[in-house]
């Protein structure tokens, strides 16, 4: 069948902007309990409720939680680990009033906990004691985050026995095979849990901890993650102290690398509970290795530290576990499929899927491959040259081929965190632009995770500038290589990365169109209202206040308004506590007000981050109409249309 001649961007898709939302399951937080497994699993198709599910030793797959319950936690607003096993019960915290409650099986969910606290990351024991991070939102000011434990067995509702509280912030607490022990982190303002934590081990008595002490991290630039404790009393742990997170054990009062490589084991600590390797019970660590930002997953003896590579067809890793005695399990994802809950045979390798994140129905004809993509950007401070990375997918759509020397239009996506990265794994929404001609670079620029200490730290009193310069790098490198449009350049980004699209606006002319999702428009006005966790992130990533105030001027898009002309979208949730509305409304209005084509779209009861499915969806159409009008092609189907003043 021959294919159609068609402008790239007004190729006819097979995934529309309502299965492009539906389509957007996420499973995260698999534990395993046992052996049976079990994992949260998020419906935008439900409003964006997450259930909790669980695979039974035999095989079948059941919904574990009722449907009046949406199990998330809104510690640190992003929330994390919602959900422990403790005794024979399940503990888990329900969204609407943010209490935990038990549910064993034998009668209704009850409530553990009472209001105004909020609890993530626990870890249960088998004696009914549950150990997590509680924050405490009663006081005035800033919230308490404290180590609680909580007594599952209890037959009132409380608050739980603060073991911990003299630290800012404080996550993974874990009890040790025999109940004796507690290991967790903790870390204090300015410093974020990627920048510098420790590592606290005390003795669990009825009165509280005894013999408190600091086994890692005392320097102050070393980010711990991670402690698991083995079956023979051993502490590992995370650190990136070489450069890289790697893997550590604490024994006799001694520490000794287990690993050395040059790739991370870990990553930022966004979401609480966090598994990205799991210790086996037999001398062996199922691991996750992240190079450049692709994962692999390595068996490592623990005692001769040889590594074992497993030879598996995914390039992301998170939620890794051991369900039983030679099976571990992770939520896997490659660059063709939706992300699945996979277990392991630690033997030979195998793999088999427990549940996939949906269907994508996506032929193999139509997927577009992702590209690792190493580009120059600018020298660093001492001169040196400096590279810096994307993922790379091309248009592909079997039934379209554009006219003869056209290129496609590019569409730059930049993650949030900025702290975080962008994965080489399957995504629905960009094979949503890919299969309509569009081009898509995922950029991996300086401050991105996956790449070590260092790259990470470059973007250190540098936000606004470092990444805005390997963006516009990336494009430069597209271009001369002829591969994009250089007239057709879309700048897209949510969060830290909506910041970097505006900052895109503000002060170049590289990009034709910017698509911007709750970014950050006044970092000086975001370091007053932002919440707890993040108050103190801009003291490194720009500068302390109110010292620093000037450069928070020369970087905030919003006291640039001279230097917009191309057109801009913005999306925002109203219930955002991360980047509040008001960042938003304000960029929008003063554009507005200036002449600027600029679109705007407030969902309510969506927050940093959208869920349901209808608005994902209309999201995404928005941004095509949006397109079609900035960069001049008529998209396909029948697209609603959002006003778009001044244009």
């Amino acid at each position: 069948m021959s294919s159609i001649v068609a402008p790239y961007g007004a190729w006819d898709s097979p995934i529309s902007a309502a299965q492009a939302g539906a389509g957007a399951n996420s499973l995260t937080h698999a534990t395993g309990q046992s052996g049976c497994l079990f994992w949260v699993e998020g419906r935008p198709a439900e409003q964006g409720r997450s259930v909790i599910m669980m695979q039974t030793r035999d095989g079948a797959v059941v919904e574990v939680t009722p449907r009046q319950f949406n199990v998330r936690t809104l510690v640190h607003e992003y929330g994390g680990l919602p959900h422990a096993h403790v005794g024979a019960g399940l503990a888990f915290s329900n969204f609407d009033d943010q209490l935990l409650y038990l549910q064993d099986g034998k009668s209704a969910a009850r409530p553990l906990t009472l209001p105004g606290h909020r609890y993530a990351d626990g870890h249960g024991t088998a004696d009914g004691r549950l150990y997590c991070v509680r924050e405490d939102h009663t006081g005035e000011g800033e919230a308490r985050n404290t180590i609680v434990a909580i007594d599952a067995s209890a037959p009132m509702p409380g608050t739980g026995q603060v073991l911990f509280d003299a630290a800012d912030f404080v996550a993974y607490p874990r009890a040790s095979e025999d109940g004796r022990q507690l290991a967790f982190i903790s870390w204090d303002h300015p410093n974020m849990p990627f920048n510098a934590t420790r590592l606290h081990v005390g003795a669990i008595g009825r009165d509280g901890l005894r013999g408190l002490r600091v086994i890692a991290g005392a320097g102050g630039h070393e980010s711990v993650l991670e402690p698991q404790w083995d079956r023979d009393g051993r502490l590992y742990f995370l650190s990136d102290r070489s450069g890289f997170w790697n893997l550590y054990r604490f024994s006799e009062g001694q520490i000794d690398a287990v690993t050395s490589f040059d790739a991370d084991l870990g990553g930022p600590l966004w979401t609480l509970g966090a598994s990205t390797y799991a210790l086996t019970g037999d001398g062996r660590a199922l691991v996750r290795v992240c190079r450049n930002a692709i994962d692999q997953l390595v068996l490592i003896d623990l005692r001769s530290r040889r590594v074992t590579p497993l030879d598996l067809p995914f390039s992301s890793f998170n939620s890794i576990g051991i369900r039983d005695a030679g099976t571990g399990y992770a939520i896997a994802a490659s660059g063709t499929d939706l992300p699945a809950l996979i277990t392991i045979d630690l033997a030979g390798g195998a793999y088999r899927v427990i549940r996939r994140a949906g269907t994508a129905d996506l032929a193999d004809e139509y997927i577009s491959h992702p590209e690792p993509v190493e580009f120059p950007t600018r020298p660093g401070p001492d001169g040196a040259p400096r590279a810096a990375h994307a993922f790379l997918l091309l248009p592909r759509n079997p039934r379209f081929r554009a006219p003869a020397g056209d290129k496609p239009p590019l569409i730059v996506l930049l993650h949030g965190g900025p702290t975080a990265h962008s994965s080489p794994a399957f995504a629905i929404s960009t094979q949503f632009w890919t299969t309509r001609g569009f081009a898509v670079a995922s950029v991996n620029y300086g401050g991105s995770s996956g790449f070590g200490r260092a790259y990470r730290e470059r973007l250190l009193g540098q936000w606004g500038v470092v990444d805005l310069q390997d963006a516009v790098a990336a494009v430069d490198f597209l271009v001369a290589g002829d591969r994009v449009d250089a007239r057709r350049v879309a700048v897209r980004g949510g969060s830290a990365g909506g910041f970097t699209v505006l900052c895109a606006l503000a002060f170049t002319d590289r990009f034709n169109a910017g698509i911007n999702y709750f970014g950050v428009a006044d970092a000086e006005a975001l370091a007053h209202e932002t919440h707890k966790f993040e108050s103190r992130y801009c003291d490194s990533l720009i500068a302390p206040l109110p010292q620093g105030r000037d450069i928070y001027l020369a970087r905030s898009p919003i006291h640039h308004l001279d230097g917009f002309r191309t057109p801009l979208i913005t999306f925002q949730g109203a219930g955002d506590c991360a980047v509040p509305p008001a960042q938003s409304r304000t960029i929008v209005a003063a554009l507005r007000a200036r002449g600027v084509p600029v679109a705007y779209l407030e969902f309510p009861g969506e927050q940093h981050g959208f869920r349901d499915a209808r608005n994902i969806a209309r999201a995404l159409e928005a941004e095509l109409y949006f397109l079609g009008r900035v960069l001049g092609f008529d998209p396909a189907g029948d697209i609603a249309p959002v006003p778009i003043d001044n244009l």
